[in-house]
């Protein structure tokens, strides 16, 4: 790639890893070999499914539990720290390296917000990303430092969701 950008999909809409996807299948279908690694998600989801089959795409995903944040244990969520902190040093190699042309880190905003990683070590990420990979970061409540230093940044809102009305999320849809 001649020129990889750093792009943001936050908001509190639904959309978010599923634009990510959607640019991972049409990177995929150029060739580019694309990274994902997936933040606060250890649940099946059914992209994961199909993009397996792809040899140009590796997934990521270093959360054992299958819980949300709010949900885990005071010793779960000392766990998720260390997880966190390979996918840190995964992502770091895969930079320095230059091994993929494009990276989706799905809802590293979450893990931001989770005081898990800080503003900080983000930004470093963004800093040490070169300019043949293509970077997106997806996840609700982007800080305004990681805004500003990105080159796109898209926002989801909601307007209506299904959840208001008691609808689950659903199989296929929603995961």
């Amino acid at each position: 790639m001649k020129r990889g950008l750093i792009e943001i999909y936050t908001g509190d809409g639904k959309g978010k890893t599923t634009a990510a996807v959607g640019l991972c299948v049409r990177a995929l279908g150029r060739g580019f070999k694309v990274y994902m690694v997936q933040f606060l998600k250890g649940r099946d989801t059914g992209e994961l499914h199909i993009l397996k089959d792809y040899e140009n795409f590796k997934v990521f995903r270093f959360q054992t539990s299958d819980k949300f944040f709010w949900q885990m244990t005071e010793e779960e969520k000392t766990e998720l720290r260390i997880e966190m902190k390979k996918a840190y040093e995964l992502i770091e190699n895969v930079l320095k390296n230059n091994e993929c042309d494009l990276l989706i880190l799905d809802e590293i905003m979450g893990v931001i917000h989770n005081n898990i990683y800080s503003i900080d070590d983000v930004l470093k990420l963004m800093d040490e990303k070169p300019d043949t990979i293509e970077m997106v970061m997806t996840g609700r409540n982007a800080p305004e430092a990681i805004i500003d230093k990105a080159d796109l940044v898209t926002e989801m809102k909601l307007i209506k969701h299904p959840f208001e009305k008691g609808i689950p999320a659903r199989y296929g849809i929603e995961f």
